[in-house]
């Protein structure tokens, strides 16, 4: 059973992480809102210690919050590689700011979400302190039930709010937007009114801003607008003191300026290395690298391993049009995981030929030198010629025809 469940978890989470959708940094997010007129507490980024410092000077007596810059949830309660422990901070001094930001700018913040490796840090956002006297949970976002966006809300902000749905799914309210004409005024006041905010002007404020931010969403072709906490100050603002946003990678070529954003050192290096040679690339924790055409084989390919005790290494779908020479680049990928002890490659051919497989693991083999055994099932188009390439090469690579057998010489070598 625990096999079971443990095969089904990973076809699971490479599925989800199949969507590597744009995400952006909370300075970026902050005058994309401002640029839409969505109310932020003013906040300004630096890139070194000096101009943290500058940027202090603006806040004056009140002081201000040093946020770090990395795309990963739980930086206030992450801890930084050279030991400082958390990614926000209260500062009262500009040379406080300046401290903070030299020990920030160029470490790594390990938090729940970014695994042991941690994200590099190469901005801080300085942003002004505004007293919340309630916050909220705000995101628009694609639904599939209703089949089109909807405004999530939650009077319960400042938390996780698959606690809060799991704990108390009355306290989420979900609405449906029409996509052509967005919010209605009347829709989003009443929103506002079940949300609990204090007189109308407040219930006004957060009107307009449920409305602006579905423009953001239909404009600029994004997936998701988290904001959490929106917030309703002691003095009567309401304001969006956190951003996420996702933006559609199909939409690149319609939203060149938000994709210009994009922070590749925030991104595994092989992930980024294997998009721009149009493999659908996503690194996992194993030591066995799969090779394997098709996100429904690959998944697939994937339960077998973990039915049979192993851990993969990646997701990797070279798709129908791979090429020997896109298949030696997957290997190159693969092989440099340390890793990884065993290699699996699991080919239908449909679209695909096998010879052309076949013919980038050989090429993969001689040229990059790999000691690591390859395991290799190729079926379909071209299977016979492909079959013939392997043994003609005298190359040590172990075929197979089954894909059960396969999967479990591939485990029992990465042991």
């Amino acid at each position: 059973m625990f096999a079971l469940r443990k095969a089904g978890f990973v076809a699971r989470a490479v599925s989800a992480g199949q969507k590597r959708f744009l995400s952006i940094h909370e300075y970026q997010s902050v005058n994309l809102l401002n640029s839409y007129g969505v109310p932020t507490p003013k906040s300004i980024p630096a890139h070194t210690p000096q101009e943290a410092f500058e940027a202090a000077k603006q806040f004056g007596s009140t002081g201000c919050v040093i946020k770090a810059q990395v795309l990963a949830g739980g930086r206030g309660k992450g801890k930084f590689d050279n030991g400082l422990q958390g990614g926000v901070h209260m500062v009262q001094t500009p040379e406080q700011a300046q401290d903070y930001a030299s020990k920030m700018l160029g470490a790594k913040l390990i938090t729940k979400q970014t695994g042991a490796g941690g994200r590099i840090c190469n901005a801080v956002m300085l942003a002004e302190r505004r007293d919340p006297a309630h916050e909220y949970y705000i995101a628009v976002l694609n639904d599939r039930t209703t089949g089109g966006p909807v405004l999530v809300a939650s009077s319960q902000g400042g938390m996780n709010i698959e606690e809060v749905a799991a704990k108390d799914p009355s306290a989420i309210i979900t609405t449906p937007i029409d996509f052509d004409n967005g919010l209605s005024r009347e829709e989003a006041l009443g929103v506002a009114k079940k949300l609990g905010f204090q007189g109308e002007d407040a219930e006004s404020q957060a009107a307009d801003i449920f409305i602006n931010l579905y423009k953001i969403f239909k404009d600029k072709d994004a997936t998701q607008i988290e904001i959490n906490p929106l917030a309703e100050t002691k003095d009567g603002a309401v304001l969006c003191m956190d951003a996420k946003f996702g933006f559609d990678d199909n939409a690149e070529f319609r939203q060149p300026e938000i994709f210009a954003l994009r922070d590749i050192t925030q991104e595994d290096p092989s992930e980024v290395e294997a998009q721009k040679a149009n493999l659908n690339f996503i690194k996992l924790d194993g030591n066995i690298g799969c090779l394997v055409n098709g996100a429904g084989l690959a998944m697939a390919t994937m339960d077998v391993l973990a039915l049979h005790g192993g851990n993969p290494a990646n997701f990797l779908d070279v798709g129908g049009g791979a090429t020997p020479e896109t298949v030696k680049k997957a290997f190159e990928i693969i092989s440099r995981d340390p890793k990884v002890k065993s290699i699996f490659i699991n080919i239908f051919g449909g679209i695909m030929r096998c010879d052309y497989i076949a013919e980038g693991v050989i090429r993969a083999k001689k040229e990059l030198s790999m000691d690591i055994p390859l395991v290799v099932r190729l079926k379909g188009t071209m299977e016979d010629e492909a079959k013939e390439l392997i043994r003609e090469s005298g190359l040590t690579i172990i075929p197979f025809d089954d894909l059960d057998e396969a999967a479990a010489v591939a485990v029992k070598l990465a042991l």
